[in-house]
C-alpha cells in the first residue's frame, strides 16, 4: 500500500520522504510544483494542493496511511481540514499529523491554535492517528546565522526558560518510523501524542554562548525585544506572519517550550540512538 506525504518538499517533508524510502515504503509525494521535487526514483509525485479537493482526492486515491503536514499559512487551518475530510471520505484509517508542542497552552498565538484545533477534530471524529508535537526547529537557525555571524548578536527573543530545540531530521525520522508502524499493523491503531524534543533545553544566554564556544568569539544576547524582532520579520514576510510570530515569541518568554518527564528517552529508545544536540548543529551549519 502506499503513504501519502504533505509537504513533502519542504525541510520536514523532505526528511520523511527519505527516511520512508530508507525503509522500503511506497511513497506518493504531495508537491505544488513538481519541479521542486527531488527525490528517490521509487517515489511517485503528484501535483495538487490543499485546498483543491479533486486535486486532494486524486492523490489520495490507494492510499493507505497520510502524513499530514501543513506550512504556516494564512488558510492552514482550512487546509488541514479540507486534507483530513478528503482522506476520511478515501477511507485512509492510518494518519500522523504534525502538530506542534505546547499548542494547548500557546492559545492566542494563530498557527498554534489552529493545529490544535486540527487536534481536536483528530480526537472528536475518532480518526486513528499519531500527533507529532514537534518543539522550536534548530533548523529555523539557519535563517539567523548572518546576523549571529556578522553582528556578535543572538537575535531570537526566546527567553530564560528554554526551548527543547529539535532537528528536523529527527523529526523526519520519527515521523517515518510512526507512518510504518500504523502502515504495517493488521488494524488501525488508536489515537497518540508524541512530544519532539531534543535533548538540550536552550535559553537565549545558552544559545548564545554555545555560539561563541563554536565561533570563537563572544556572541551576545542582547535580550527579549519582541518588538523589534516583529519589525525584523516584516522584512521578510507578510505583517500578520510576523505578529504571528511576535506572539510566539512573547510565549517562549512566559512559557518555554519544555519536554514532559520521559520526553527525550522515549525519542532516543524510538530512534535507537541519542537525539541530535543543538551544539553539533551549530557546528554544522557554522562551518
Amino acid at each position: 500500500m502506499t503513504i501519502l506525504v504533505t509537504g513533502a518538499t519542504g525541510n520536514v517533508g523532505s526528511n520523511v520522504v527519505e527516511q520512508l524510502v530508507k525503509r522500503g515504503a511506497d511513497v506518493r509525494a504531495l508537491v505544488r510544483d513538481p519541479s521542486k521535487a527531488s527525490f528517490a526514483a521509487s517515489v511517485q509525485v503528484v501535483q495538487g494542493d490543499l485546498l483543491d479537493v479533486d486535486s486532494l482526492r486524486g492523490a489520495m486515491k490507494g492510499v493507505s496511511t497520510l502524513f499530514l503536514l501543513n506550512g504556516v499559512v494564512a488558510d492552514e487551518f482550512t487546509q488541514a481540514l479540507i486534507a483530513l475530510n478528503v482522506a476520511r471520505e478515501a477511507g485512509i484509517e492510518r494518519i500522523v499529523y504534525l502538530s506542534v508542542i505546547h499548542s494547548d497552552i500557546y492559545v492566542n498565538v494563530p498557527h498554534f491554535a489552529g493545529k490544535f484545533g486540527v487536534e481536536r477534530m483528530i480526537e472528536q471524529m475518532g480518526l486513528s492517528a499519531t500527533i507529532l508535537r514537534p518543539a522550536y526547529y534548530m533548523d529555523n537557525e539557519i535563517t539567523i546565522k548572518d546576523v549571529i555571524t556578522g553582528y556578535g548578536i543572538y537575535p531570537m527573543p526566546i527567553g530564560d526558560k528554554g526551548l527543547a530545540m529539535i532537528d528536523a531530521r529527527d523529526v523526519g525520522e520519527i515521523a517515518a518510523i510512526e507512518l510504518i508502524r500504523r502502515e504495517r499493523s493488521a488494524t488501525p491503531l488508536p489515537l497518540n501524542r508524541i512530544n519532539l524534543v531534543g535533548p538540550d533545553t536552550l535559553t537565549g544566554a545558552s544559545a548564545a554562548a554555545i555560539w561563541s564556544d563554536v565561533l570563537g568569539r563572544t556572541i551576545a544576547y542582547p535580550g527579549d525585544d519582541t518588538a523589534g524582532f516583529e519589525q525584523n520579520m516584516r522584512q521578510f514576510m507578510p505583517g500578520w506572519m510576523a505578529f504571528d510570530m511576535r506572539l510566539m515569541a512573547e510565549r517562549f518568554i512566559t512559557d518555554g517550550m519544555l519536554p514532559e518527564v520521559g520526553d527525550v528517552d522515549r525519542l532516543t529508545a524510538l530512534l535507537g540512538r541519542p537525539l541530535r544536540s543543538y551544539r553539533d548543529y551549530v557546528a554544522q551549519i557554522a562551518g
